[in-house]
Parts: C-alpha cells; sequence; structure tokens
C-alpha cells in the first residue's frame, strides 16, 4: 500500500480550516458593513464580535487542538510503515467527523450533535493510535 494515501485525509482536513478562514472573513465583512461592530472592543477581544463571527472562529480554535496530534500521527503512521487500508480508513473518519463537527459548530451550534461528532472523530484517532503501536510492536 501507498504509504502517502494516509496524508489525502490529511490535506483534506486542511482544505477545511481554510474554508473556515474565509467563512470567518465573510462573516466579519457582514458584521462590519451591518455596523454592528465595536472596533475597540474587538481589536482586543475577539469575543466582543457577533455571535455568528465567535462561532467560526471558537470552531477553528478547535481545528488547532486534536488536529495537531492527528497530523503527527498520520506521519508517524507514514514513517513506521503501519499504511494500511484500515489506517486510511480512520483516517477519512477522522477528518470527516471532524467536517460534521465543523458544521454544526458554525451553524446550529446544537452541542449534543456537536460532542457526537467530536467524540467519533477521537475514537476514530485512538483506534488509528493504537494500530499504528501495535505495528511497531510487531515490527520490533
Amino acid at each position: 500500500m501507498d504509504g502517502i494515501s494516509i496524508l489525502y485525509p490529511l490535506l483534506a482536513h486542511m482544505l477545511l480550516v481554510i474554508s473556515l478562514y474565509i467563512l470567518l472573513i465573510t462573516r466579519k465583512k457582514k458584521a462590519i458593513k451591518a455596523k454592528t461592530v465595536d472596533f475597540k472592543k474587538t481589536a482586543l477581544n475577539n469575543k466582543a464580535w457577533p455571535e455568528d463571527v465567535v462561532q467560526v472562529s471558537n470552531n477553528l480554535d478547535n481545528q488547532f487542538e486534536s488536529p495537531l496530534i492527528f497530523y503527527a500521527l498520520c506521519i508517524i503512521t507514514v514513517l513506521v510503515g503501519a499504511v494500511n487500508t484500515f489506517a486510511i480508513t480512520l483516517s477519512v473518519a477522522y477528518v470527516g467527523f471532524r467536517y460534521i463537527h465543523a458544521y454544526v459548530h458554525v451553524g446550529t451550534n446544537y452541542v449534543p450533535h456537536r460532542l457526537r461528532a467530536f467524540a467519533l472523530s477521537l475514537f476514530a484517532m485512538l483506534l488509528l493510535l493504537l494500530q499504528t503501536i501495535v505495528h511497531i510492536y510487531i515490527a520490533a
């Protein structure tokens, strides 16, 4: 199996982050145009923006938490030669759940659905970690 294939979901996650930045810019422009922004407050406090802007900003923060571990794990999985169909499937699942989490977070922001998507993404990453550890153990 081509070890590089596991990096495609990683790139898909990067696309999600860039898309969220574009959404953030769009929502900030809309808030500025509607004159609902106190520039003195927003210059020092990101939470001073309207709620729909803060939702996107908060979700962007989430995209630099567990995904950093995912990025490192994907690279380690490639380096130790543990890439297989199962690992790629778990990577796709992780990123898919991150997309669902982001969609809910910047949309309805219904916490039970958001939590479920977050938990499932972590579960997929945990399985990927365990699979990589087992591969390293067997190869040693």
